[in-house]
């Protein structure tokens, strides 16, 4: 076998290991980033850094690339944070489509949440990194120390301001059947523009997002109160007449998708708490609908 077979033999055993730790990868990236096409960015920049490494010293691929994975991520984050103050309007994170990976590549659900994500946005990009990779992905506290490049008792640290953060703004959970019946009804009186209906299923104090990056005719603050969200909730039907209405998988959990003319022109992600639908979130930017539509398609790393 000549030197050339040798070198295209290994290239395409590195493009192995990297399409099964693809999905793994794109869910950490997504995780810290809250973005689907910034995540898949990154995810594409490891892709050379793989293939340019000297890859029979590497002891353990998948921290190998999760590594790097993790330090493009929290670069893209930093200049994320310029971009996003001068963003119009509420900005939410691009949702996912899991139904193909339930749990985008990790090893449990956690920090996939639409609404988790949001507060994830809140911390800074390495106490989001650490929080990503222990809660999500099961890292050891010394293997995160050593991606972050940071000493095991400071990774502790960081972690334990992430998780209070986090549970001081996490609701408690509610059973998926209850969640899903509240979403499915929510879906049927948003159809019918019904507030009535609607208002039965909104908790006293809910709260409403809408990000459209200025569009015209969206809300650029929050809406408080089951009647005016309600109403705005009902308004869709005119704000996108003749949509169909359909119940999709987004970020683990039941949604509400507007389709009109064979595009996706709304995705709203919905969170339950034991009075009723708490939180709405209107993601009707085009750009992150168009995310969330390549997400149907984002590669599992399965055969």
């Amino acid at each position: 076998m000549d030197g050339q077979q040798l070198t295209d033999d290994s290239l395409d055993e590195a493009a192995n290991v990297f399409e099964r730790l693809r999905p793994q990868l794109f869910g950490i990236a997504y995780r810290i980033l809250g973005s689907v096409s910034e995540a898949e960015d990154v995810v594409q920049d490891v892709w050379p850094r793989w293939q340019g490494a000297e890859r029979s010293a590497v002891r353990d691929p998948g921290a190998f690339l999760a590594k790097i994975t993790t330090r493009l991520a929290i670069n893209v984050a930093q200049s994320a944070r310029v971009r996003r103050e001068a963003y119009v309007g509420p900005w939410l994170p691009e949702p996912v489509d899991t139904s193909v990976d339930p749990q985008v590549g990790a090893e449990r659900g956690e920090a996939l949440e639409l609404a988790v994500l949001l507060v994830l946005q809140k911390l800074n990009p390495v106490e989001r990194a650490a929080y990503v990779l222990r809660e999500a992905f099961g890292y050891a506290y010394d293997e995160i120390a050593g991606m972050l490049q940071l000493s095991q008792a400071n990774t502790r640290q960081i972690l334990s301001r992430a998780r209070k953060r986090l549970s001081a703004e996490r609701r408690e959970p509610v059973e998926a059947a209850q969640h899903r019946r509240l979403v499915e009804a929510f879906v049927v009186a948003a159809q019918h523009g019904d507030v009535a209906a609607l208002e039965s299923v909104l908790s006293a104090d809910v709260l409403a997002y809408a990000d459209g990056n200025g569009m015209r005719g969206v809300a650029r603050v929050e809406i408080v109160g089951a009647e005016r969200v309600a109403r705005v909730s009902a308004f869709a039907k005119k704000f996108f007449p003749g949509a169909e209405y359909a119940v999709a998988e987004a970020n683990g959990w039941p949604s509400l998708l507007l389709v009109q003319d064979g595009v996706t022109v709304a995705l709203v992600s919905v969170t339950v708490g034991p009075d009723g639908i708490d939180g709405l979130y209107w993601v009707l930017a085009p750009d992150k609908l168009r995310a969330y539509e390549r997400s149907t398609r984002r590669p599992t790393g399965r055969p």
